[in-house]
């Protein structure tokens, strides 16, 4: 009998073989492992970088070499592309607006005041 060693998260996604979350219904898409410590090594690493995540290995008999049929997950698989593009706009938006107000502040307010032309040293 061949086994495989797979992971699946909190959501029901699977860990994926290009190293992001499937939601099983391509298994050929989903990551698999021979040995128990390779998938719990993987664990160990994505828990590092995603404190929140709650992940199981799950051991699965191969029929003919594949995956048997997975369960779908219910949930939707985050769409990482649209989140980083949110976050970049967000951080250049409090950019913008810190660098307004901090970065020049002789020049905000006191249009009508002349230059000083003292030494400040």
């Amino acid at each position: 009998m061949d086994r495989s060693f797979i992971l699946k998260n909190q959501d029901g996604h699977y860990w994926g073989r290009s190293k992001e979350w499937v939601d099983g219904s391509d298994r050929s898409r989903v990551a698999q492992y021979k040995h128990r410590d390779e998938a719990s090594n993987t664990v160990f690493e994505l828990s590092s970088k995603d404190f929140g995540l709650r992940a199981e290995i799950q051991e699965m008999a191969l029929k003919d070499g594949k995956l048997p049929k997975l369960t779908i997950s219910p949930i939707a698989l985050p769409d990482f592309e649209q989140e980083i593009e949110a976050e970049f706009k967000e951080n250049n938006a409090e950019a913008d607006d810190s660098d307004a107000s901090s970065e020049y502040p002789e020049q905000l307010g006191n249009e009508n005041s002349e230059p000083s032309l003292e030494n400040p040293l």
